[in-house]
């Protein structure tokens, strides 16, 4: 039987649901997962690393992360700008379930958990963060970053973590030349193997 993959969009039996215990927010916290999900057991070592680095969020407009798979990153913005509006971005269905379950089990009423499709055109953002889905390939993944990042507003910033054996050298030479007209692309952490880059709108 295939196995399914976290970039796939079939969403998860209920019986399946698992319940761990992260950090987020700076408390400890109950959340739930499944498998086929980004890192179902534990909080990923990149976006601690990420959550580690990036400054406190705008605290009001509108905020994204980017694959947001069980929702660890949109839940930590939702709880640090409760006066913000939080996008969590998925194509998996089973992901977007269990962020919607997260968000309620932690009385956020300010995530909002959809597909790409579900993002109205005239919505742009005050900071991007994003653990982006490395493993979907090059082509998929620029083409994200094409169409997210000049929906940052000016000054807005999106910070992305990438693991550097898979690539994040590579990647951020790539943005510094895709993004190199009215943008500035930069590496603000470096830490367990991950790279924390930086792209600012102008």
């Amino acid at each position: 039987m295939p196995q399914d993959h976290y970039f796939s969009s079939s969403p998860a039996a209920p019986g399946a649901l698992r319940e761990i215990r992260v950090e987020l927010g700076g408390r400890e916290v109950v959340v739930v997962t499944a498998p086929a999900v980004f890192s179902p057991d534990h909080l990923d070592g990149g976006t601690r690393v990420l959550l580690d680095t990036v400054p406190e969020p705008p605290a009001t407009g509108h905020l994204l992360d980017l694959g947001t798979g069980w929702g660890p990153i949109a839940l930590e913005l939702a709880m640090a700008s409760p006066d913000a509006s939080v996008w969590a971005l998925d194509v998996n269905e089973r992901a977007l379930d269990l962020v919607r379950r997260n968000a309620a089990r932690l009385g956020l009423s300010n995530v909002n958990a959809v597909t790409a499709a579900d993002v109205p055109a005239d919505v742009s953002f005050a900071a991007i963060w994003s653990n982006p889905p490395i493993r979907v390939g090059k082509a998929v993944l620029h083409g994200l970053m094409r169409e997210w990042l000049p929906r940052l507003e000016p000054g807005g910033s999106a910070f992305l973590v990438v693991q550097k054996h898979l690539g994040a050298d590579s990647f951020e030479r790539w943005l510094a030349g895709e993004f190199a007209d009215g943008y500035a692309v930069a590496r603000v952490e470096s830490s367990k193997g991950f790279r924390v880059i930086e792209v600012t709108r102008d």
